[in-house]
């Protein structure tokens, strides 16, 4: 098994540049293919979860020209696949497997889908039985309800409006809403039940609306798709960095920023960013962080109170708008002054892994004490875990156990499983700041959304003496 040893870091400050957003880089990808005229998508992000969605465009017959790392020319199709059969292989990434099956399914032809082992566990069903009900021939190759999928000859019906389950994935109806402008004529998606991480849909009609297809919205419960031509290219697209990945320094601003003060500041998002995940600056506001935000960047560190009392302040959140970010405040609550409580997240359970599962598991090698309900977390940290008032030394230290209870008598290295899962191993990162050294098992899952994550990382760190 790989693995990365971090050492404690002692304080952390300066600036981070972030790789585009994976959401947004994802969706305009796949929109520029299927546009008319030519597109310049510029700071598309580089990882395994782009790279597979460029690979199936390429497959099927799209002409994408990387003109840099992050530059990618596209020559769009104007909704017409020059390719009717093909064999795609989308790893484990999501954004590009639901997105591909609707858009497959509305403009017919013979192909088959499939990833890696943990992409044929995260459902689909809800996507699929939307499609067949509207008369598309979708057939599952494995577990019903699962993938691989087999996708055949054939349109659906688009005369009713097609309704899909909400509490399970929001790219469900993500998927819909960029398949259907293809059909070029009204359509009306209707969502049953509560539609779960809606900033991630409000990212989906964002990026639509870039090329030329504005979509009805009504109460996030039905949305109107209008007749089209199709998607017409926006021509140059700049997309923003991706703030999923801007939460971990942020984080670690505010907890490094108790010890010394230190600023941490991301650049490429900002207060008028598109993406819900800004909006885990609100989560460390409340746990006593000071957030300053700019038009294109956000700075982070401890504000006041957090330095005079050497700990973040505990949360109890309903953390569904941001899914993803908020498994960066499941680790900064071994920082805080009691149990934090973590509500409405249970599309974790479906994600990468089944991280309400991993992410308890990984929080009590630390010390902290976690219950694990069907859609929360409660974590109550251990005892004089990175105790970091200002002046003091790191606590605890190598060896040493703090002066409390049995709980704070870590080990000098923890180890963490990140379970193919690149956020598990981000997330994890930041437990460095608790004064201890922390073993990262299989540390290149990070490539599926930020490769460069532990050289920026240490970019930003000074780490404390061995």
């Amino acid at each position: 098994m790989s693995y990365l040893d971090l050492e404690p870091i002692e304080s952390v400050g300066g600036a981070v540049r972030l790789p585009g957003s994976k959401s947004i880089s994802n969706r305009m990808l796949l929109l520029a293919a299927l546009a008319e005229g030519e597109t310049v998508l510029r700071d598309v992000l580089d990882s395994d979860d782009t790279r597979y969605m460029l690979d199936a465009l390429r497959t099927l017959g799209v002409q994408c020209r990387a003109e840099s790392a992050e530059c990618v020319r596209i020559t769009g199709v104007a909704g017409r696949l020059p390719v009717r059969r093909a064999d795609l292989f989308l790893g484990n990434a999501g954004t590009a497997f639901r997105p591909l099956t609707a858009v497959l399914a509305v403009l017919g032809g013979d192909y088959n889908l499939s990833g890696v082992a943990r992409m044929h566990e995260r459902p689909i069903g809800d996507l699929v039985d939307a499609l067949i009900r509207a008369g598309a021939r979708v057939e599952y190759a494995g577990q019903h309800g699962y993938p691989p999928l087999r996708i055949l000859e054939g349109k659906p019906d688009l005369n009713a409006p097609l309704h899909v389950r909400g509490n399970t994935s929001s790219q469900f109806v993500t998927a819909l809403l960029i398949a259907l402008p293809l059909a070029r004529r009204a359509c009306i998606v209707e969502v049953d039940g509560e539609l779960i991480s809606k900033p991630y849909v409000d990212i989906t009609l964002r990026t639509l609306e870039r090329f030329g297809v504005e979509v009805e919205r009504q109460d996030w419960r039905r949305f109107i798709v209008p007749a089209t031509v199709g998607y017409r290219s926006p021509g140059e697209v700049f997309i923003e960095g991706d703030a999923s990945s801007a939460s971990y320094f942020l984080a670690a601003g505010a907890i490094g920023g108790i010890r010394d003060g230190g600023v941490v500041r991301v650049e490429g998002v900002g207060r008028n960013s598109i993406q819900g995940d800004v909006r885990f600056v609100e989560v460390l506001e409340r746990m006593g962080a000071r957030i300053t935000l700019g038009e294109n960047w956000i700075e982070a560190t401890a504000g006041e109170e957090a330095r005079r009392q050497g700990r973040l302040k505990a949360l109890d959140a309903d953390l569904n708008h941001i899914p993803d970010a908020a498994m960066t405040a499941a680790v900064a609550a071994l920082f805080a002054d009691g149990p934090s409580t973590l509500r409405n997240i249970g599309s974790w359970r479906v994600k990468e892994t089944d991280r309400i599962a991993a992410m308890a598991t990984e929080l009590r090698k630390f010390g902290a004490a976690v219950e694990e309900g069907a859609d929360c977390l409660r974590i109550t940290p251990p005892a004089g875990f990175g105790i970091v008032r200002s002046g003091s030394p790191l606590a605890p230290k190598r060896g040493e156990g703090a002066s409390a209870a049995p709980a704070s008598r870590l080990p000098p290295a923890i180890s963490v499983d990140t379970y193919d899962d690149h956020r598990m191993a981000m997330c994890f990162s930041l437990a460095a700041l608790g004064g201890m050294r922390v073993r990262i098992n299989e540390p290149e899952c990070v490539r599926k959304t930020f490769p460069a994550y532990f050289d920026v990382l240490a970019s930003i760190s000074r780490r404390a003496a061995a």
